[in-house]
């Protein structure tokens, strides 16, 4: 694929986001398979086409999710990593809790920072979106970091919150709105 800023949702300096589709399976489970000791114990995205294409197929096919590839600009639009909106909630709430990574090729450059605050304008703008929430187990320590670095604040401590990888995992909730 080539870079064509038109082919983004939103394009910031060094990367743009783009919904999943079936063509990229190769790419993305290449990239996650790559990555296992990077995300492990945190997070599992997909690493068969099989597995993709379901995970893929309820990002479309869910009003109360919204799924963005993040792309490197630099690599003529190669995979970065991933940023999904879940449990989106409307009314008097509009709300999401995000879900993200960053491969293991692109960790540590920014690339994520840059496409978390493309997501936050996408989700306070045409999302009409007023809060975003992101539950981090506490020794994740790049993704506080990430979220910080946003303008999230920490908003408390949920005890087995989630059950990751065979076992309720602590959480610590954090939150941005809308200005």
């Amino acid at each position: 694929m080539f870079d064509d800023p038109g082919s983004y949702l939103a394009a910031g300096p060094r990367v743009g986001l783009r919904p999943f589709s079936a063509a990229d399976a190769e790419e993305f489970t290449a990239r996650a398979r790559e990555s296992r000791e990077l995300h492990h114990p945190w997070l599992f995205p997909p690493c068969t086409p099989e597995a993709y294409a379901t995970y893929a197929g309820a990002l479309a096919g869910d009003p109360a999710r919204a799924g963005f590839l993040v792309c490197e600009r630099a690599e003529a639009g190669g995979i970065a990593g991933f940023v999904n909106i879940n449990n989106i909630v409307r009314g008097a709430f509009r709300s999401g809790a995000l879900g993200y990574g960053a491969f293991a090729h692109a960790a540590g450059r920014g690339l994520l920072t840059e496409a978390l605050g493309l997501v936050m304008a996408h989700a306070f703008g045409p999302l009409e979106l007023h809060r975003l929430e992101a539950n981090i187990q506490p020794r994740n320590t790049a993704s506080r970091a990430l979220v910080r670095r946003a303008g999230f604040r920490l908003e408390g401590f949920s005890p087995a919150m989630l059950h990751i990888d065979g076992a309720w995992r602590d959480h610590e909730r954090w939150a941005i709105t809308a200005a």
